[in-house]
């Protein structure tokens, strides 16, 4: 629903902000008050094209504000989230003109282009005018409005969800399809490189492996080194060199040697023994390193050996070779798939021949649902027309089968809203036959049947009444207030009738301030709502019957 609509410096409007209610907005006023400068508002709004023109003279910039508040489920916030934008409880759409006509689109304060201020426009607004229709008037919106009149939502859901399954076993057969015959173009190069990678048989983690141990063979020389160096120490070569042992065993005899028995060398002797036992673990833990350092003199190039491998096959087949065992695993199921390829692509082929066999069947019976609510809307359509001053017009629900090529998630129909205003016409598209006040009023019949299925809230009329008055302008007063039952509707008129049965009453108006025009807008209340009625209906001088008829309107739209 419209919330309201704010106007700044556009054509004859210098400062404008309007408020909108649920139910029927009527907006009356003189011929050339300004009422299409109102709707231009709302369509630069909406997305429509901007021009320099609409910059009132001498300001540097025009802008509109339209506030909505669309129902919960409502397709603008599923188009807000496709965007990455927030959802609230309003949306704003803001359009900014300069005066050299360009212009900057906002959706919630956050600038946008404007093709999606254009889309999110179309679902919350339609415009049935005079000059400009949008809703409709488009056949590309004809099978969902079919559909919701019909109920078929669900069906065309299953339609959809089998759709969706069709082209998804298309998909996997193509991808089959693909890997088969990309297999085949390779494999002689695959046989090779699996048979050469299944050789090598690559490891994870293998290359960290390696390297560590390399590393630590590498160290191993030195390490020997020091090892024998301490054992030297210990048991030295030369035979002038005394060993360590040895001096301390004569160390030890010599003490005992003491005059007087020696017991004064006791502490000494029993270091020297402590001595020689440390001395002796000290070398069993040497010689056990040792041992242990012996290097396998051929393992050092066999991990270089393996290292290199590893690494020239990387770089031959462009991977890391921490990647190496991923891409042999691969190699192997591209030659699975091209070994068990023939089958698989026959049992793929047998799905999604049943996938598609599954859509047809449900899309038939879409399309045969289809054709009776086309029929059931056409009878529909018929008893709305004559009321309207459309007693001649004849509007034909054409549901035509489309190409496989263009089967799609709606269906396997052409769904065209046809209609032929004399007889012996031909139907036609709405736009090629209708004139513009027939197509308004067309759009009014389509509206009042079609209201329950709308999913767009708000609906604005320009001058629907058009040429018409008397039970004709009753009538379009009387279906208007019906659509606005379920829907928002605007409605420009000049018909008293219609202006009656409006749930809330704005007069456009031209003034005149400091020597240039202006346009304002001002909500009526009771009793000015009746003077302006009276007005429609005398003209310039308001009578007493006048007013007794306005009364009489007033009552009778209840």
């Amino acid at each position: 629903m419209l919330l309201s609509l704010a106007i700044r410096d556009v054509v004859l409007i210098e400062r404008l902000d309007l408020s909108f209610g649920p139910g029927l907005s009527v907006l009356t006023g003189e011929t050339g008050a300004g009422k299409s400068i109102l709707l231009d508002s709302l369509g630069l709004a909406l997305g429509m094209r901007a021009e320099a023109g609409l910059v009132r003279a001498g300001q540097g910039q025009a802008s509109v504000a339209a506030v909505f508040q669309p129902p919960a489920g409502h397709p603008a916030h599923a188009l807000l989230a496709e965007q990455g934008m927030e959802a609230e409880d309003a949306v704003v759409l803001r359009r900014v003109v300069s005066a050299d006509g360009r212009s900057r689109a906002f959706v919630n304060d956050q600038p946008v282009g404007v093709a999606l201020l254009r889309r999110l426009g179309a679902t919350l607004v339609e415009v049935q005018g005079q000059h400009d229709q949008v809703g409709l008037a488009d056949p590309a919106t004809h099978g969902a409005l079919l559909d919701a009149f019909g109920g078929l939502e669900a069906q065309r859901g299953q339609v959809a969800a089998a759709h969706r399954a069709w082209k998804g076993a298309e998909a996997a057969l193509r991808e089959a399809e693909e890997a088969v015959a990309a297999a085949l173009r390779d494999e002689e190069w695959l046989r090779h490189a699996v048979g050469e990678l299944g050789e090598l048989a690559p490891e994870d983690g293998e290359e960290d492996r390696l390297s560590q141990e390399r590393t630590q063979l590498q160290q191993g020389e030195r390490r020997t080194e020091a090892i024998a160096a301490a054992l030297g120490e210990l048991t030295p070569r030369d035979r002038r060199s005394t060993h360590p042992a040895a001096a301390l065993r004569n160390a030890s005899r010599a003490l005992e040697r003491l005059p007087g028995g020696g017991d004064s060398a006791q502490p000494a002797l029993a270091a020297l023994a402590a001595a020689m036992d440390a001395l002796a673990e000290a070398e069993q833990h040497i010689e056990r390193l040792a041992n242990d350092a012996q290097p396998d003199p051929r393992r050092l190039e066999v991990l270089e050996d393996r290292l290199f491998g590893l690494r020239a096959a990387a770089r031959k087949h462009g991977v890391p070779v921490v990647e190496l065992p991923a891409l042999l695993e691969s190699l192997k199921a591209r030659l699975a798939a091209l070994d068990a390829g023939t089958g698989r692509v026959a049992a793929l082929e047998a799905a999604r021949r049943e996938a598609r066999a599954a859509y047809a069947a449900a899309a038939g019976k879409l399309s045969e649902a289809r054709r009776a609510a086309a029929a059931k809307l056409e009878r529909a359509l018929a008893q709305e027309l004559p009321p309207l001053k459309l007693d001649r017009a004849r509007v034909v629900i054409e549901v035509a089968p489309r190409e496989e090529a263009a089967w799609g998630p709606d269906g396997q129909d052409r769904v065209t809203m046809l209609v032929s205003t004399n007889p012996g016409q031909a139907p036609g598209q709405l736009m090629k036959i209708a004139s513009g006040g027939e197509l308004s009023r067309l759009m009014l019949a389509l509206k009042v049947v079609l209201a329950r299925g709308s999913p767009v809230p708000t609906l604005v009329f320009d001058e629907v009444d058009a040429g018409i008055g008397g039970a004709t302008a009753a009538a379009v007063g009387e279906r208007l207030q019906r659509v606005a039952e379920r829907l928002q509707v605007l409605v420009v008129t000049h018909s008293p009738q219609v202006a009656a049965r409006g749930a809330q009453h704005l007069r456009v108006a031209k003034a005149v301030k400091g020597g240039a025009a202006e346009t304002r807008v001002v909500p009526l209340d009771e009793g000015e709502r009746r003077e302006e009625i009276a007005r429609m209906l005398a003209g310039e001088r308001v009578t007493p019957a006048a007013r007794a008829a306005a009364e009489a309107l007033l009552e009778q739209a209840g």
